[in-house]
């Protein structure tokens, strides 16, 4: 019997076909149309894997969160735990910040997202915060993490001197784009410290002082 000549399709082929689509030209580029093209086949042969387009970019969404590491919540202590999550998750959403605004609406049904819910917010429970809290510290940090990897402050600024000469307090300003991982990776990094930092404070004054061991 001969072999086909396209490998046959299976739900990984979609998904990374899907994704990249998405990475290269966003999210109104994909379509079940486009995507069966890109896969060499025809559009009905995607609804054997996945019933609604949506589907699909769950699961596009899915394989982004699945690479995010919560393993510290089971080694560190909550802080940082928090700190090397906040970290993995930003890098995998910078990696596909396409993908990001579908991704941060919620967990849904998707495996990975549920996952990685349910071990930061038991992490932080184990901890001594209460469940409330650690759903609070959990979103907080995802709001954080998600607007810092979808937009680039440091893009938002032109290489071009005159056009903050009317600004005396942005006379440097046209340098920032040129400077952009720094600047970027500087206020993340100094966001987050300021986060732990307020968490570390209310913790000592809700959590251990109640006789809780960090």
């Amino acid at each position: 019997m001969a072999r086909p000549r396209q490998p046959l399709l299976d739900r990984r082929r979609i998904v990374e076909a899907a994704r990249a689509v998405i990475d290269g030209e966003g999210l109104p580029a994909l379509s079940t149309r486009r995507l069966a093209a890109e896969l060499g086949v025809q559009g009905p042969s995607l609804y054997n894997h996945f019933a609604t387009k949506d589907e699909i970019l769950d699961a596009v969404a899915d394989s982004v969160t699945a690479t995010v590491d919560t393993a510290a919540f089971a080694t560190l202590d909550w802080q940082e735990a928090l700190r090397h999550w906040a970290c993995s998750y930003r890098r995998a959403l910078a990696a596909h910040p396409n993908i990001v605004p579908y991704l941060v609406q919620g967990p849904g049904r998707r495996p990975a997202a549920l996952a990685m819910a349910d071990t930061v917010h038991g992490g932080l429970v184990r901890a001594g915060w209460s469940p409330a809290r650690a759903t609070h510290i959990g979103a907080a940090l995802r709001y954080f993490v998600a607007g810092s990897a979808l937009v680039s402050f440091a893009r938002g600024f032109l290489d071009d001197p005159e056009l903050y000469a009317g600004h005396p307090h942005l006379h440097q300003a046209h340098r920032i784009a040129g400077r952009q991982h720094s600047v970027d990776e500087g206020a993340f990094t100094l966001g987050l410290e300021a986060l732990l930092h307020g968490l570390a404070a209310e913790y000592d004054r809700s959590v251990a002082a109640q006789g809780v061991q960090r």
